[in-house]
């Protein structure tokens, strides 16, 4: 049987440059040889792209590939593939056919329906949410609307623009004291990985955390502080979609932040955790529920706040290409729901043709 290429996409524009490099080599290494041909295909954190034998160790080392081309996306549904440069031969270009894209991007210009537009462009099936899911995900004020408007229940929450904010700060100020109160999170709206995330215990802090967040984003969202466990669930399908057993993240740091997740690597996972038939249930519905929500497909991890004296479940964000090393989370769920992670890498494939295939037979105009 002739092997379907796979194009495996890493690195980007992001915070999340190095995890998703992690995160990459644990797929590759998972997806099985005998039905797919790897592509690996690597984007620096300037945005350029190139494909070769030495992508991802070109990446991994911070430096420019040997055995590598440049590479561009043909933007033609009748001849979906890639345009490479030969890496021998600068001037020579050759067409690199592809039947599917595995993108292992965490983070801008990755998980945010960008890359995902792209795709869609080119006529090629790829791994995971669509535009929509993708974008809506990525940003935390449309996500949390959306789960309110699906009775998912959320924190209270505020937001506002770099330009309300400039010149009314004392107006801003009085209302997140007043609606939110103390502590409460300050959040760029759109950013992963806990990047610009503030945790505030004092009004008189409250300036300097909109401030570190606008550096990263237009838009701040201010949540108010939720006391409870920190779970999270995985989900794996399309239009009826599975949850794993929930897992807990014990923070080595006051919250799961950037140096928690990636830096100071002390932060235990607890997977499965034993949470109670009742908790557990709302915990794995409320995430199929968001998973619907936002439309998403493929894969998703929908993190919550669990507070187990008063049985409470708040989520707090649904995360449409979350870690996938061999040793995250979103995996290590599923292995103890009963999926190991080569298996899983095989169903995403599965999903993302499939969904390709439901969305192909769809009309794009009318009958002449």
């Amino acid at each position: 049987m002739k092997r379907k290429k796979v194009a495996v996409v890493f690195g980007g524009r992001s915070g999340e440059h190095v995890v998703s490099l992690r995160s990459a080599a644990s797929v590759m290494d998972a997806i099985d040889k005998e039905k797919y041909e790897i592509i690996p295909v690597g984007i620096t954190r300037e945005g350029a792209w190139f494909t070769g034998p030495d992508a991802w160790l070109a990446l991994w080392e911070n430096r420019p590939p040997r055995e590598a081309g440049a590479a561009v996306v043909i933007t033609d549904p009748n001849r979906p593939g890639l345009l490479v440069q030969s890496a021998l031969s600068p001037s020579e270009w050759f067409y690199q056919p592809l039947d599917i894209v595995f993108p292992v991007l965490h983070g801008t210009y990755g998980e945010d329906g960008t890359i995902q537009g792209l795709f869609e462009m080119a006529g090629l099936p790829y791994v995971g949410s669509g535009v929509l899911a993708s974008s809506v995900a990525m940003d935390k004020v449309v996500m949390k609307t959306l789960f309110k408007e699906n009775e998912l229940p959320v924190a209270r929450f505020i937001y506002f623009y770099r330009w309300e904010w400039n010149g009314n700060e004392h107006s801003w100020l009085a209302r997140v004291t007043e609606e939110i109160g103390m502590p409460c999170f300050v959040k760029p709206a759109n950013l992963g990985s806990s990047v610009g995330i503030t945790k505030v215990r004092t009004a008189d802090k409250l300036v300097a955390a909109v401030e570190e967040a606008l550096l990263y984003d237009d838009k701040v969202i201010v949540e108010t502080f939720l006391e409870g466990r920190e779970i999270e669930c995985s989900v794996l399908g399309d239009l009826e979609p599975y949850t794993s057993r929930p897992g807990e993240v014990i923070p080595c740091n006051e919250f799961y932040d950037y140096r928690a997740k990636y830096i100071d690597d002390r932060s235990e996972l607890v997977i499965p955790v034993e949470l109670g038939e009742n908790l557990e249930n709302r915990v794995r519905d409320y995430s199929a529920r968001a998973f619907k929500a936002i439309e998403a497909s493929g894969l998703a991890r929908v993190d919550f706040f669990v507070n187990t004296l008063t049985e409470t479940v708040t989520l707090i964000e649904i995360n449409t290409i979350p870690g996938f090393t061999s040793i995250s989370m979103y995996p290590k769920l599923w292995e103890a729901s009963g999926i190991n992670y080569e298996d899983l890498v095989g169903r995403l494939l599965e999903l993302a043709e499939c969904r390709f295939q439901r969305r192909r037979s769809l009309m794009v105009s009318p009958p002449e």
